[in-house]
């Protein structure tokens, strides 16, 4: 029978949100794909450092490992290289035992046309063009910020993943804050206050909440487990709106915070993120400085596509 993923959290992650690969990525841009391909060959068994995404996916593999769980989450490569330059990538997950055996090498052609093949629940990738593809093609998907990925620790070992979300246009659909874009603060706070009891329409991670809070029911014997967070610039009475959505979606959020244009960077490296959502860039790349963090991008037939 053909091997079945269907119920798993399913992750496609990208070489260069996995491991640091700054410097090869620069010969690409640079020197072009033949000077690339030659350099990764040259140096295959070369193991490559943890990225920004590497411990959340690490921690996330070993839900794997608790009886009763061996089949919640599954982590498959996603690259536009060549599988001619795979090799380097696959001894450094052996390397770091990580059970990853499953991958998609397009050879620079667009991969997000692939994501709805496998159902995929999150796609992380350090390029901006291949987030923007996978969220016209309603897959959860972001762009890590890859800067300060030398910065973080990858050797401990962890029993919480943490994993912190933005509220509008990230978990929830961006029509809110279109309003506050367009009309500004008071039309907005309006706007919720008069839509108090309506849900909100879902945003492009709703689908990954809602498969991550399926495994969370499943973890109460796990050593290691999840635990999310919303992070969010609404303020009360806006708050309601938010409360009346996760209700109705019966999905879980573990912690949350209502922080009214206040900081979100400390309230994350509190909550020791593992990683953030957020689809403004500058409080992705403001929050990159203490914890991994990656940029939602809007549909492109969004009004806020163009910000």
């Amino acid at each position: 029978m053909p091997y079945d993923i269907k119920n798993r959290l399913k992750i496609a992650v990208t070489s260069r949100a996995l491991f640091q690969l700054e410097r090869e990525n620069e010969i690409y841009e640079t020197q072009g794909v033949e000077a690339y391909e030659k350099y990764q060959i040259e140096h295959e068994n070369e193991i490559l450092k943890p990225g920004a995404g590497f411990q959340l996916i690490k921690a996330l593999l070993r839900l794997n490992e608790t009886p009763g769980m061996e089949e919640s989450v599954e982590v498959l490569i996603a690259s536009r290289n060549s599988a001619n330059t795979s090799n380097r990538v696959f001894n450094s997950i052996e390397h770091y035992g990580l059970d990853i055996t499953r991958g998609m090498f397009s050879s620079g052609s667009d991969i997000a046309k692939y994501l709805p093949v496998y159902d995929i629940d999150l796609f992380l990738t350090a390029k901006p063009n291949d987030a923007q593809a996978a969220i016209d093609a309603k897959i959860p998907a972001a762009t890590i910020v890859t800067d300060h990925a030398k910065d973080y620790d990858t050797d401990s070992e962890i029993s919480e993943i943490k994993i912190a979300f933005d509220g509008d246009a990230v978990l929830f659909s961006d029509e809110s804050e279109a309003i506050y874009k367009q009309f500004g603060l008071d039309a907005f706070a309006e706007h919720e206050k008069k839509l108090a009891e309506l849900p909100m329409e879902e945003g492009p991670f709703a689908k990954f909440l809602r498969a991550v809070t399926k495994v969370q029911k499943n973890q109460d014997n796990s050593p290691i487990k999840i635990r999310t967070a919303l992070v969010t610039a609404r303020n009360a009475p806006a708050h309601k709106r938010v409360i009346t959505t996760l209700r109705a979606w019966d999905v879980r959020i573990d912690e949350t915070f209502f922080l009214g244009g206040l900081p979100k960077t400390d309230i994350l490296k509190a909550f020791g993120a593992h990683i953030f959502f957020d689809d403004q860039k500058v409080y992705s790349e403001s929050a990159a400085s203490v914890v991994p963090s990656a940029t939602v991008p809007y549909l492109s037939t969004s009004m806020l596509f163009t910000e």
